[in-house]
């Protein structure tokens, strides 16, 4: 998975700037986002500490994982199914 160019902190902190009535435009060029960029991260870790975001972060990687897991093992079981039914 690819490590994102900002942290959790400065995220969080880019958004507490905006919401305390910078203008977007002025964040987005002060650290070099897009405004599509920081309306994402807006919709996503709005509200959120530093610490929250890493942790929602974590979680989601680990759902990829095991989704990943659950998939592998439920192609090998179809299979097996098949192979037990004998149409290999």
């Amino acid at each position: 998975m690819r490590k994102g160019r900002f942290s959790e902190e400065q995220i969080t902190k880019m958004l507490a700037e905006s919401n305390a009535g910078a203008r977007t435009e002025d964040i987005c060029r002060k650290y070099g986002v897009s405004t599509k960029t920081f309306y994402r991260w807006r919709e996503k870790f709005a509200g959120l500490k530093g610490s929250e975001v890493r942790r929602m972060k974590e979680m989601e990687a680990k759902i990829t994982r095991l989704e990943r897991i659950v998939s592998k093992q439920a192609l090998e079981l179809q299979v097996a199914e098949e192979i037990i039914k004998g149409k290999w």
